[in-house]
């Protein structure tokens, strides 16, 4: 497929069995780390030509030898290496072009869409299409009056001395859900919201020893998170990462001799160990969080982010048998059998430990993922299969059920099929539908069902700007071939929470009443809306098919002996006696407009600069 431009001519690859396909990126030093994007599929090849834009004139950026670059994440593939260049190098946008690149630009109402795949150049043709030549930039003169970044010369400001400062009393202990903070917002939506650093600190319990479950690691900038007194206990990180990727996490651990790895097996094609989870083991019990950001400065930075928060569990008693300390919704039992899924030694002692605690506190019920192709009653284990039977047999049916809106929000798309019959409004609209014991055979197709996804304009807005689009991997690969579930979409609006800004890498799924002021229930979760996350079935139904790792909490109104969840009206300041469910966007959300796009991250946007004067340049 080739596409004009005003940054020249550019071709790109297409793939059947690719969900997303990471941006290319220059030529870069191998002894520089790299970083990636949560996505659910590998890359293909993709052949990129940009016309290159000129650097700044040294005038502009007189304090280099002075600036704090932030520190480039540890591995991974070259999708966040992507985004960390953008943030490094950014494209300034230019308000005058010249005539041949006026006569390129697309118009706005042109958006995105690109010609069918029949138009597409054949691989084939692209192995013999002779290389270009490099064009040496003309220098840029040194004055420049596009908008400044907020951020100075540097991405990364740093939060002010009371940003880490949490007030025990001011959170919410009922749900136990909570929020990143965020850097650049006022001080009163961050108060009950949590930084990695509050999280590790002594705060929570005296560590002896941690888990990190993750997909991406900056491991330099992960030890700085652990308090000083902390900083030197032992660490294993439970990663998904082979071959050169996973010498090079290594690599990056040497300086640190307390980290140690496990490997999850990944044995289905393009699946990812996307789960997000920390194990922290402490003086004075055990802690379980389940959340959405990857180890990285990016993650907990100016992102909308979640999680849930295990009490502190106390010890067994010594002698006590392995079925104690379980909670009314089985809690122990189904964490337990996802380390078990890993099959990995390296994970026993952290079974053992999980094992003589008491975790019957929990009031929540786990939804994971693992890799695999499961029958029989293995089917209802993993992924929206294990929801299905969660929300069969812990909900009941309510009143006016068919207005009850389905709602997903996300920050990555996968490959739906060639129409909403194919998965999205069959398999997995049933299970987001049920509602008690099954009545019905097939999906509701009276629900509504609601997709909150960010929009062109929502990014370049937001307070990373264009960069926050690399976190959102929605390729234009994929979407072209399912234009039709963008009639599905709303924008990302959060006021509630103070977040409009701050671009969602959280992902949540929940079953809402027609006025938006209840929940029937709510899923905080690592799993994006793909089929390798949720699972897709096969066989005429009698296997599932699991391609990833994720993790998510399900939250039930009767394990709160209640019939449905308020929807809290003022989630900001928190309050540790709030009986509303904290929702972290706007209901209802709203609808894209008619001059509104999804965000797709592998293509430029360079009609408008983004909050620091950039435009998005794939390059």
């Amino acid at each position: 497929m080739s596409q004009d431009s005003q940054h020249g001519k550019w071709t790109i690859s297409d793939s059947e069995d690719e969900d997303n396909i990471i941006p290319p990126t220059p030529q870069k030093d191998s002894n520089k780390p790299s970083i990636k994007p949560d996505l659910e599929r590998k890359p293909d090849k993709i052949t990129t030509f940009f016309k290159q834009e000129p650097k700044l004139s040294p005038k502009c950026n007189e304090d280099t030898h002075s600036v704090n670059h932030p520190s480039a994440p540890s591995m991974g593939s070259e999708a966040r290496t992507a985004t960390h260049v953008n943030q490094t190098n950014p494209v300034k946008y230019e308000s005058n072009p010249s005539p041949s690149v006026k006569r390129k630009r697309e118009t706005e109402e042109a958006g995105w869409n690109l010609s069918s795949s029949d138009d597409e150049t054949p691989t084939s043709a692209l192995k013999n299409e002779p290389k270009k030549s490099k064009v040496s930039p003309k220098r840029k003169k040194t004055e420049d009056k596009r908008p400044p970044s907020p951020h100075g010369t540097s991405y990364y400001k740093e939060e002010p001395a009371d940003f880490f400062e949490t007030n025990l009393l001011s959170m919410n202990d009922m749900y136990r859900f909570y929020l990143n903070k965020v850097t650049g917002i006022p001080k009163k939506f961050n108060t009950g919201a949590l930084h990695i650093k509050e999280i590790l600190s002594p705060m929570f319990g005296t560590l002896k020893e941690s888990a990190q479950f993750n997909y991406c690691f900056d491991i330099p900038w992960m030890v700085e998170q652990y308090p000083p007194e902390f900083r030197d206990k032992p660490v294993i990180l439970v990663h998904g990462e082979k071959r050169e990727s996973k010498a090079r996490l290594i690599e990056h651990a040497k300086p640190y001799p307390h980290i140690c790895f496990c490997q999850a097996k990944l044995d289905i094609a393009f699946g990812t160990h996307h789960t997000k989870m920390m194990l922290l083991w402490y003086e004075e019990g055990f802690r379980v969080i389940i959340l959405t950001s990857n180890l990285i400065r990016a993650d907990w930075y100016q992102k909308t982010q979640g999680m849930w928060m295990s009490p502190l569990y106390p010890r067994l008693p010594e002698g006590s048998p392995e079925t104690a300390g379980e909670s009314p919704t089985n809690f122990k039992r189904d964490l337990l059998e996802y380390l078990e899924a890993y099959q990995a030694p390296e994970l026993a002692e952290w079974i053992d430990r999980i094992k003589q605690h008491d975790l019957s506190e929990t009031r929540v019920y786990l939804i994971g993922s693992t890799p695999g192709r499961y029958q029989g009653p293995a089917m209802e284990k993993w992924g929206h299969l294990r929801l299905r039977k969660l929300l069969s047999e812990h909900t009941k049916p309510v009143q006016n059920e068919e207005q009850w809106h389905v709602l997903g929000q996300f920050s990555s798309i996968g490959s739906m099929g060639l129409d909403k019959t194919k998965w999205l409004a069959a398999e997995f609209q049933r299970t987001l539908t049920t509602l008690g014991k099954p009545g019905k055979s097939l999906a509701n197709p009276e629900t509504q069902m609601l997709l909150v996804y960010p929009s062109v304009e929502n990014v370049r807005t937001s307070l990373e700007g264009c960069p926050a689009g690399g976190s959102l991997p929605y390729s234009i690969q994929t979407a072209q071939k399912q234009l039709w579930l963008h009639s599905y979409f709303h924008g990302w609006h959060a006021d509630v929470t103070g977040r409009s800004n701050a671009m969602p890498h959280i992902k949540t799924y929940m079953r809402v009443s027609p006025d938006f002021t209840q929940l029937a229930w709510f899923l905080v979760t690592s799993a994006n809306l793909s089929k390798a996350a949720w699972g897709t079935l096969e066989k005429n139904n009698t296997q599932i098919m699991v391609r990833s790792y994720e993790l998510g909490v399900l939250y039930l109104p009767s394990a709160f002996n209640m019939s449905t969840f308020p929807v809290e009206k003022n989630v900001f300041p928190a309050s540790s006696s709030s009986k509303g469910f904290p929702v972290p966007f706007d209901l209802p959300p709203q609808r894209y407009s008619s001059k509104d796009q999804p965000w797709i991250w592998n293509i430029p946007y360079a009609q408008a600069p983004d909050t620091h004067g950039n435009v998005w340049v794939p390059s």
